[in-house]
């Protein structure tokens, strides 16, 4: 299947054009609350993303609609968290990228941050993908694609994104 790379970059400027404004009036929403996520074991988990990549577990509930079901949260950073259930008995199946679901979360980290979960990954022989200088990519226990991305919050490669 051949792509129309022109065509596809003229309709970016169009879009562009047509959709963003001088003037971006306020967001109707405080912020992000949660980013939930599933996984298949819930002390695999905790050590991934508290012991290895430093997000500090803050609580750890049942889940209000399925019965034995864990619903735990990650301190993100700024007020954010990502949370994670398990659900014990179903057989949800392994990640996969689908349309309308979850390509990956991107998490933006202070450059020493970024050197050290990246030795930290290094040292747990964690699969990674270093991008322009300033991305990992990596996957967790359960396949989801992570990406550390050592811009502050709202620049990306130099880009103002916010």
């Amino acid at each position: 299947m051949s792509i129309d790379h022109p065509a596809i970059e003229a309709a970016r400027e169009r879009i562009r054009a047509e959709h963003l404004r001088d003037h971006r009036p306020p967001s109707s929403v405080r912020g992000l609350h949660h980013v939930a996520l599933l996984c298949s074991d819930v002390e695999t988990t905790i050590a991934f993303y508290q012991d290895l990549l430093e997000f500090p577990l803050t609580e750890i509930v049942e889940n209000r609609d399925y019965r034995g079901s864990n619903h735990f949260f990650f301190d993100v950073g700024n007020g954010n968290l990502l949370a994670f259930f398990d659900f014990p008995g179903l057989d949800v199946g392994p990640y996969r990228e689908v349309l309308g679901g979850l390509h990956h979360i991107a998490l933006s980290v202070d450059p020493a941050t970024w050197e050290r979960l990246r030795g930290k990954l290094e040292a747990a022989g964690v699969p990674h993908q270093i991008e322009s200088g300033a991305s990992i990519y990596f996957r967790d226990p359960d396949g989801t694609r992570l990406e550390l991305l050592a811009d502050p919050l709202g620049e990306m490669y130099g880009s103002h994104v916010l």
